[in-house]
């Protein structure tokens, strides 16, 4: 059984029953509850869901294991310092130096790109690594198994590379790049608090390109501590710019109209713009696209592209007041000149709409049920909807109306009731639509449908509504 496992994990085993190994035990459990009170104390009661430090809960954030990590090396040192063993601590401290490990990475992603799905992934990838890791070294298979990559090597170059480098590579790449990430998070959230307009889409666009420069550094930085010749790189450099001039010409032409958006400002995180019969909010300019989100939710990402290119209708980018109207009908016996200021009066004194420009009432027709005025007014904030603001303006104008007995018109249609032949031809009006009167023929109880459809155009008909002689006739 000691050839398949490792001293460590032998030694535990052995001293499992001993009583140092319970002090310590002890000691790892006792720094437990310090690692979690100290983030508590300097976080506050209210979660920072936004922060790699804290983290939305106490065990979320980096601060937690990396305290928990160095009170139990500090034990361990206590122990070094007492002539105690060591086992208990060989293995408990891999398993925190994992679980700092993964909580850093899952933090740094999810702040650093906090819609993007290949985070869940990666989050998955570097904890099975992580605790893949730390059962290889607890059984004593991990020496063995990088010794095993280390024979298989290749030369290139003047140099040799085997698959143990590239695992080192890979594993010090990782790490530069979540360093690099979480200074160029830090560096974000810093420049874009409490901007607003203008200044935002500066510090947008600086803070990009601090993040492109970081990352760029970094990887130059864990290529050279693997041992990779940079001027190798010049190879890539060249066939990186054949694939732009060929292939990748639309993906460098959105990150430079991404970068000449933010410098320029002339579309700015909270907008309101309409591109391509897409009309929303901006609520995230990138290096590649741009976010807009309309008022029922929908989200639509732009090419940066197509937002230099082609026309953008803009509702904020000298004034963001927006002017709308209502149409309301009243009867011709209204008197005009007597409820156009009534109306005014009441416009300003509904909510979102302004009282510069004044609002306005035109009386737009003359339409056939009664008398059409057209109302407008301005509000200043499209961004949060227009229908809202348009119902109330019509809820006050129909409260003024009722107040007044002021009638609101509706269709009327005129019918007249012709008797098949003969007879006394009887006139109502019902409600309908206002529109020519129809003659309706009515026949005594023996007369068939037939007499009805029949009746003749002249002769036996007497006259019609407005025909001469009839009873609208002169």
């Amino acid at each position: 059984m000691e050839n398949w496992f490792s001293p460590e994990l032998m030694a535990l085993i052995r001293e499992a029953e001993q009583p140092y190994a319970y002090i310590a035990l002890l000691m790892i459990a006792a720094a437990f509850p310090i690692a979690w009170a100290i983030p508590r104390l300097l976080r506050g009661p209210q979660p920072r869901h936004g922060s790699i430090v804290f983290g939305g809960r106490i065990f979320d954030g980096v601060l937690f294991p990396a305290l928990w990590l160095g009170l139990v090396w500090l034990a361990r040192a206590f122990c070094v310092h007492r002539h105690l063993p060591l086992a208990v601590f060989k293995v408990a401290v891999p398993i925190l130096l994992s679980l700092l490990v993964i909580r850093l990475t899952v933090r740094v992603m999810r702040v650093a790109f906090p819609k993007s799905e290949l985070v869940r992934a990666v989050e998955k990838t570097v904890s099975w690594l992580a605790w893949g890791g730390v059962v290889l070294w607890i059984t004593g298979v991990l020496p063995s198994f990088v010794d095993a990559l280390d024979d298989v090597h290749w030369k290139m170059g003047s140099g040799t590379m085997s698959l143990a480098t590239i695992l080192e590579g890979i594993i010090v790449a990782g790490v530069v790049l979540m360093v690099t990430l979480w200074i160029s998070s830090a560096i974000e959230s810093k420049m874009l608090k409490g901007a607003t307009g203008q200044r935002l889409s500066w510090r947008k666009a600086a803070s990009n390109l601090v993040r492109a420069a970081l990352v760029f550094i970094g990887l130059l930085l864990a290529l050279s501590a693997v041992g990779i010749d940079l001027t190798a790189l010049s190879v890539l450099g060249g066939a990186l710019g054949v694939g732009l001039g060929l292939g990748l010409q639309k993906l460098a032409a959105n990150y430079v109209s991404g970068f000449v958006m933010l410098a320029e400002g002339a579309l700015r995180i909270g907008d309101t713009v309409k591109v391509d019969g897409f009309e929303g909010l901006i609520s995230d300019i990138t290096t590649r696209y741009t976010v807009l989100r309309a008022l029922n939710g929908r989200e639509a990402i732009v090419p940066n592209e197509m937002m230099v290119t082609q026309r953008v209708e803009s509702s904020t980018l000298a004034d963001s007041r927006m002017a709308l109207s209502t149409v309301v009908q009243v009867g011709y016996d209204t008197d005009i000149d007597a409820l156009v200021p009534q109306i005014l009066d009441i416009l300003p004194g509904i909510a979102r709409v302004i009282a510069e420009p004044k609002p306005g009432v035109q009386l737009s027709a003359f339409a056939s049920d009664g008398l059409e005025l057209t109302v407008s007014f301005w509000i200043a904030d499209p961004e949060n909807g227009t229908g809202s603001v348009k119902s109330d303006v019509n809820m006050a104008l129909l409260r003024l109306f009722n107040a007044n007995s002021i009638e609101i018109p509706f269709p009327q249609r005129v019918l007249r009731v012709v008797p098949a032949q003969g007879g006394s031809a009887d006139q109502g009006v019902v409600p309908g639509s206002q529109s020519s009167p129809v003659a309706v023929t009515s026949s005594p109880p023996a007369a068939s449908a037939a007499e009805l459809q029949d009746v003749p155009a002249s002769g036996g008909q007497p006259p019609g509504l407005f025909e001469p002689g009839g009873p609208g006739g002169a």
